[in-house]
Parts: C-alpha cells; structure tokens; sequence
C-alpha cells in the first residue's frame, strides 16, 4: 500500500526553520574559514575544523528540524539512533576534507571545483544517511532522477559559497556564501525529499526506533553546542565576524599573513668599474668612501 506522504505538516514553519538554521551555521562557520585561510597562526587548522564542525551541525540540524514535518498518514514514523548520529559525524568529515582542500591548496579552480564536490557530497551523505535511520512499518524507496539533481544542488551551491567567501572579503560577502550555503542544504533536502515513497506492509504497526520528540533534545544539543563555540571564537576575533580591513603594518600583515612584516628590505647599488675599483681602495686605505653618492650608488 502507497502511504501517504506530507513533508509540511506544520506549513511554512518547519521549511523557514531549517533555512534559517542552515544559514546560521554556514554564516559561523564561513566565517571560521575565511578567517583561517589569512593566517598562517598556529591555530589555523584549529579554525578550518571549527567551521567544518559548524557548517556540519547547522545542516544536520537543519535536516531534522525539517523532519519534524514529515509525515506518513497511515504510520507512525521513528528513528535510529545510532544512525541518526552517525549521519553528524560522517557530514563532518566529509566537510572538513573539503574546507582543508581549499585551506591548503588556495583558491585555485581545481582547488574549489574539488572542496565543493566534497561538501556537497557531504551534504548529500548526512541527508541520505540520515533518512536510512528513518523507521517506519514498510520500505522507502527513490526516484533516481530527483536524487541526482539533488546532490547536484548541493555540490554545485556548495562550491559556490566557496568562491564567494574566499574571492570576496567583508560582512557582506559572508552573509551571501551563508545564504547559498543555506540554499544548498535546504534545496537538497526538500529536493531530495521529493523523491522519496513509502510502501506500507500490510499489517502497519508501531515503528521501530526512537519517537522523533525524544530524539529532539539530543539532536538540538551537539550542534548548540559548535555553534555557542563558533561565536565565542568570533568575541575574541572581531574580524571573524565584520570581516574589516586593518591599517598601516596590520594591513601587510593581513594582505602576507605569511610573511615577514616590519624587516626592512636592503637596497641594492647596481655594480660598476668604477664603483669596483673605488672600493676596493679604499678597503686598502682603510678610509671609507666621503662625499655625495654617484648616479651608480642608488
């Protein structure tokens, strides 16, 4: 028997939600990134794996923020725990290869095609797992088509918000990749959502697994979690968040976060004969050079 499927339950509630959730955390934990890859501080790889950790939580979170809307008419409808945090642990992962691709290898095409692939894909994984700790007295089946397009979404939103936070610089910038971020794993889910069917036994009873409101506490503390991190990260670096421009030696500092900043570099005279010969006497004399330097000395 088909069951019949409702992935708004609530309305708009649930939809706007997870949005806004997914935002939150790209907006961390982009900003967690960008700060990151202009330094080259001790703590850099400390800040790529805080903003994976923060990117990861927001759309997990996002994803059973949005499940909270899903429902089977004729079933009721649980969860797997150990799955269901399995789906946290693996999106993670899979973002943080990503994100340490582009902090390591630049901002070059390959560099972000090759990122964004991976958190896309990440996305994707976290989705899909996620849904393979669904419980429900029947099976769930996909239509292929609308599952590819919707780990296109992910990947190709994903490596988007990529470029936008490391080509662009400023609160702006950061508050656009978070809103394509949000995009990316809010359009995959409901796109991918729309692929799923339910086929009931025929005797439906009570689902395996947890009730969805006694996962609900678990599922909102990890992610809070990363998230209260993030920002107290950013109360310390105000710049993580505005994204401002500093001044005079700062601003080398920022512009070759890799460099030396404050050693004055040693002007080079151009050799010439005379200039040879001169100082090779006066080396001999033990006098040094007097007078105004020659058109040669600088």
């Amino acid at each position: 028997m088909q069951g019949t499927i409702d992935g708004f339950s609530y309305g708009l509630v649930t939809p706007v939600a997870a949005f806004l959730m997914a935002c939150l955390g790209a907006a961390l934990g982009l900003r967690c990134t960008a700060r990151s890859l202009r330094t080259c501080r001790p703590w850099k790889p400390g800040g790529l794996a805080l903003g994976a950790a923060t990117i990861g939580s927001g759309v997990w979170t996002m994803h059973f923020i949005a499940m909270t809307g899903f429902t089977v008419a004729e079933a009721r409808i649980g969860y797997d725990g150990p799955t269901t945090f399995a789906s946290l642990a693996v999106g993670i992962v899979m973002v943080g290869i990503g994100i340490f691709i582009v902090g390591y290898r630049g901002s070059t095409p390959m560099a972000l095609g090759t990122g964004g692939t991976i958190i896309g894909l990440g996305i994707a994984t976290m989705h899909y797992l996620g849904m393979a700790g669904l419980r429900v007295d029947g099976r769930v089946d996909y239509d292929t088509g609308i599952v590819t397009l919707s780990v296109l979404i992910a990947v190709v939103a994903a490596t988007a918000a990529l470029w936008v936070i490391v080509s662009y610089r400023g609160l702006m910038a950061s508050v656009a990749a978070s809103l394509v971020m949000g995009f990316a794993a809010t359009g995959m889910h409901y796109t991918g959502m729309a692929a799923v069917h339910v086929h009931l036994a025929e005797n439906v009873g009570a689902p395996g697994g947890e009730p969805a409101a006694e996962l609900l506490l678990p599922m909102l503390l990890g992610p809070a979690v990363f998230l209260l991190l993030s920002a107290v990260a950013m109360l310390f670096d105000p710049l993580m968040v505005t994204g401002g421009r500093k001044r005079g030696r700062a601003a080398k500092a920022a512009a070759d976060p890799c460099g030396s900043v404050g050693v004055p570099a040693q002007r080079m005279r151009p050799s010439s004969p005379r200039r040879d010969l001169a100082d090779r006497a006066a080396a001999r004399s033990g006098r040094a050079r007097r007078g105004s330097p020659d058109l040669h000395d600088w």
